[in-house]
């Protein structure tokens, strides 16, 4: 009688935490945030609710790793990892670049609605708002830095600028539009974002 291998419960666990991705993911988009339950996302993965309840402590913590999770694959499948902003010499071309990539993430309607989520709830929940800037909103700004300290070695920004207040100048306005909804996020709209930052209002 042959012995059939013993099942990997690595292999189970893996699935069963991709189910539970899956499942978060789907429902805040289908019915927002405060509808989202642990017992919803564990019916929708087909896991039971204390599967869930052993990684995770809530609705939001699952929601931020998977969100995370997916970002990774996003920029994984765009052949973006690890990613770096271009450095071409042309800074303004540079984060004029970078930011129309921001806007079609803003944008993409597979990130939106787990962006969106996980604002609002970082709005009420202090720690959730501290590991999503730890963990995903601060790596991504100190690619900023990195890129204006490049450029102040090469004289094209002032070496007495603080790239992590200047990166402000252009980031800030896009999240804060994106956030409230003011008006429309495009193109033309990060791009003037990065001439009024570099270049300023007075008249040259």
């Amino acid at each position: 009688m042959v012995k059939k291998p013993a099942p990997d419960a690595t292999r189970r666990s893996e699935r069963s935490r991709r189910a539970i991705y899956d499942a978060a993911l789907a429902l805040v988009a289908e019915v927002g945030y405060p509808k989202t339950t642990i017992e919803g996302i564990a019916a929708r993965a087909g896991v039971g609710k204390q599967t869930i309840y052993r990684w995770w402590p809530s609705k939001a913590d699952v929601l931020l790793e998977a969100f995370l999770d997916l970002g990774e694959q996003t920029a994984r499948q765009a052949g973006q990892v690890p990613y770096e902003i271009p450095d071409t010499g042309d800074l303004a071309a540079d984060l004029k670049a970078v930011l129309r990539a921001t806007v079609d993430e803003l944008l993409d309607p597979r990130l939106e609605a787990p962006s969106r989520a996980l604002a609002a709830e970082g709005l009420v929940n202090e720690q959730l708002s501290r590991e999503f800037v730890a963990k995903l909103l601060e790596p991504q700004l100190q690619l900023y830095v990195h890129r204006l300290r490049a450029a102040q070695a090469t004289g094209a920004v002032r070496p007495d600028v603080d790239p992590r207040i200047a990166l402000e100048l252009f980031v800030s306005p896009l999240a804060q539009r994106w956030l409230q909804r003011t008006a429309p996020i495009t193109y033309a709209y990060t791009d003037t974002l990065v001439d009024y930052a570099l270049y300023g209002l007075a008249p040259r």
